[in-house]
């Protein structure tokens, strides 16, 4: 037995308990309780849900704000091309910014 425990998970009984035994107790009646070997799959499980989850709220976010921003540029697209129209130009009349001119150069 190269581990410690291996007796015991071998169904054994070691010398030494039996010296632990009250006096008068049967041996066959002893039960050995051993602690449940660690696991660590729920704590890795809630790791990767956790992670998927704020993936996909991120996901979501971001195809929100791109959605919004091509029903943004639809609706200016639309717009400018109406202006001119409804101003009665009849696709003449453009809008202008008048940017100052340095002087000197």
């Amino acid at each position: 037995m190269i581990r410690p425990t291996a007796q015991l998970e071998a169904g054994h009984l070691p010398a030494e308990l039996f010296a632990q035994l009250p006096a008068g107790t049967d041996p066959r009646s002893v039960v050995i309780v051993q602690a449940a070997p660690k696991s660590y799959a729920g704590p890795v499980g809630v790791v990767l849900a956790s992670a998927a989850g704020a993936g996909s709220v991120i996901w979501v976010a971001t195809v929100a704000v791109l959605e919004l921003a091509s029903v943004a540029s639809t609706t200016a697209a639309a717009i400018q091309a109406t202006i001119p129209s409804l101003i009665g130009g009849g696709g003449l009349v453009t809008l202008a910014i008048k940017l100052p001119t340095r002087k000197g150069k």
